[in-house]
């Protein structure tokens, strides 16, 4: 079982104070952040990209280079790259980069987005969203797989025989897919064989379980050997000393942030009560003290068969002291005891996993 962190580099205006940092604040403070979860232990580090005001990392290969030169053993991937408003070949250039420069601990996370601003910027059209995506997955897998690439497609101009440079030190270059919970993206996953990201910020996560399993079958039917496939999940959270105190911390930040959010896409107004439902055993926000967190994530690895698990922290803005404390805790207390109990369950059900 793997701990990480994912983070998408919010700027949004402090609760409190009503500052807003800079861009460049903000993105130091996330490469610190990265430094100190590696050093507390921790399996993997992801960065989203963002094009919008709020967000300062529309290159998360950039800053997840800044932070593998600090670091010795933490995976480093975006969460996620925009795949469908982006160019493959730059794409695998900038991660078969900061795969040379890490010395091979570099992913691709590929995705939609669930933010559209992209699209305009680049000049691609949303009634292309998904043929976009699948185009140019299409293209970015024969980069991983070969030195020399013959593609064509609609959206891109064609490369006849042409060598795409850097190439990575891992071959092939890993590629996970993420999801929101679509079916159609998780068989795609399967049946490519690809490890599957599942965003779980909402509802109960036992309810992704069928989506799981379903992944599972398109992969068996394929014929890729399921048993060396991960799947990880992405959730929010928060980690302190004690659960009630680790919660009034966390909330007003994600409130904030939630209601942003929510008011763009039509949500109701997430409230006090919302976040504590959320923060139960079933619920999909890991908010508490080390042990609350870390038997949520272990129901998790049973229920649902997640073998990677990202904390996304913060939910909007929160003071850096507070977040690295929380990274501390989740390397230094969660992740150790995840790790003891599904090493230990693991091996107890080792027939029926």
């Amino acid at each position: 079982m793997e701990i990480g962190v994912s983070t998408f580099v919010e700027t949004s205006p402090d609760v409190h104070t009503g500052e807003v940092m800079s861009h460049a604040q903000r993105l130091r403070e996330v490469v610190e952040e990265i430094v100190l979860a590696d050093k507390v232990g921790l399996d993997v580090y992801g960065v989203g990209e963002h094009h919008r005001k709020d967000y300062a990392a529309s290159s998360p290969a950039v800053v997840l280079a800044a932070a593998a030169a600090q670091t010795k053993r933490i995976r480093l991937t975006s969460a996620v790259t925009v795949l469908s408003s982006d160019d493959p070949v730059r794409v695998f250039q900038d991660f078969a980069t900061l795969d040379g420069i890490s010395n091979g601990r570099a992913e691709i996370m590929a995705g939609r987005g669930s933010f559209i601003e992209s699209f305009p910027l680049f000049g691609y059209d949303l009634q292309d969203y998904d043929e976009l995506f699948d185009e140019k997955l299409d293209l970015l897998l024969k980069i991983c797989e070969s030195e020399k690439v013959t593609w064509s497609g609609k959206h891109r101009p064609a490369i006849h025989n042409l060598g795409i440079y850097p190439r990575p030190v891992q071959n092939p270059l890993p590629v996970w897919i993420g999801s929101g919970g679509n079916r159609e993206s998780v068989i795609r996953a399967g049946l490519l064989g690809l490890p599957l990201v599942l965003a779980i910020i909402g509802g109960r996560p036992i309810q992704f379980a069928p989506l799981v399993q379903l992944y599972k079958r398109a992969a068996a039917q394929a014929g890729h050997d399921v048993s060396k496939l991960p799947i990880a999940s992405h959730s929010h959270g928060f980690v302190g000393e004690e659960t009630e105190a680790a919660a009034d911390k966390f909330f007003p930040s994600t409130q904030a942030s939630m209601n942003v959010i929510g008011r763009e896409r039509g949500w109701g107004h997430y409230d006090r009560s919302s976040f504590d439902t959320a923060r139960s055993l079933e619920g999909a926000l890991y908010v508490g003290d080390p042990e609350t967190v870390a038997q949520k994530i272990i129901h998790l690895r049973k229920d649902v068969g997640i073998t990677r698990f990202f904390l996304h922290v913060p939910l909007g803005t929160m003071p850096h002291e507070d977040v690295m404390r929380a990274i501390e805790l989740l390397g230094t207390e969660v992740a150790p005891r995840v790790r003891e109990e599904v090493a230990r369950w693991e091996a107890e059900n080792e027939e029926n996993i």
